[in-house]
């Protein structure tokens, strides 16, 4: 029997968004771009090979299933896909570059322009469910208190204009907000008069601070009963201007790697997963539109 999928699937944009989570001619120009780190001893075409990897970051389907579709063995399809998040995990960093500042306020939407117009980039951690590992260490090191299951976590830089600008590494869920921006090298792209936006959680001042960054999060209530009415309208203006954010974050959870559980066989490749949903994220349309 043959495949039931193979390239010519991908007939138009709708099907192309379905398996590969971005547009038909956008698929193909990866893979000719791709072309040249493809290993001669795979005699599967190269185009099916990428259309499998990215169908496994997509639809997060069981290796059994994948093998089955494109009529190889499992350990064929294995082979395929951790090659292909290898090579892209490389290759894909170039699609999400840290913004210059002037590039940045060029393309500031005017909500930005109105309240933050100093804005550099919006940040918050998000996290991914990961498959229960065997392993009662490995399950401590996961277990998020926040989402009372086993996830992993990674911070999320975007520019006002909705650019993922940064995406760190997977840290176990345990990993605080703080650790992961001071060890996830994020604080290395931040110049002098740099603002950054973060949620409440982020208690990174002190860092920012060193840098001659500003850090602008929603107030609080501490001791008092509730806000100001100053606080109170800029807490509403730092929310209406991160949902660009949760936008980003929710285009990245379309990949469904992230969005269901991770397995635990991916684990070793999650940091080049994250890479690659993160580029072609920022392959797509911009996410904000002026209104």
């Amino acid at each position: 029997m043959g495949p039931t999928v193979t390239s010519t699937t991908v007939i138009d944009d709708a099907r192309s968004r379905l398996y590969t989570g971005v547009l038909m001619v956008q698929f193909f120009t990866l893979v000719t771009v791709l072309l040249p780190f493809s290993k001669p001893s795979i005699t599967l075409p190269v185009v099916d090979q990428i259309l499998m990897t990215l169908m496994k970051l997509k639809l997060n389907l069981i290796l059994g299933d994948i093998a089955h579709r494109f009529n190889v063995s499992t350990s064929m399809a294995s082979i395929v896909i951790s090659h292909w998040i290898d090579v892209m995990g490389e290759q894909f960093k170039v699609l999400i570059p840290w913004l210059p500042r002037e590039t940045i306020r060029a393309t500031m939407p005017l909500s930005f322009q109105r309240n933050y117009p100093r804005t550099t980039c919006i940040i918050d951690c998000a996290e991914s469910a990961m498959q229960r590992a065997t392993n009662h260490d490995s399950r401590s090191d996961t277990f998020s208190q926040y989402k009372s299951r086993n996830t992993v976590k990674y911070l999320v830089a975007v520019a006002p204009n909705g650019l993922i600008m940064f995406i760190s590494d997977a840290y176990a869920g345990r990993s605080s907000d703080k650790f992961i921006t001071m060890d996830s090298g994020f604080l290395d792209y931040l110049r002098a008069g740099d603002e950054v936006m973060a949620d409440r959680g982020f208690t990174i001042r002190d860092l920012l601070d060193e840098r001659r960054v500003s850090l602008n999060i929603p107030a609080f209530t501490y001791r008092r009963n509730q806000l100001t009415n100053e606080e109170t309208t800029r807490t509403r203006r730092v929310a209406n201007v991160r949902i660009h954010l949760e936008r980003a974050i929710q285009r990245l959870k379309v990949f469904k790697i992230l969005s269901q559980n991770v397995p635990i066989s991916m684990a070793p490749k999650l940091d080049n997963i994250l890479t690659i949903c993160a580029g072609l994220v920022n392959l797509k349309s911009p996410l904000i539109s002026e209104v």
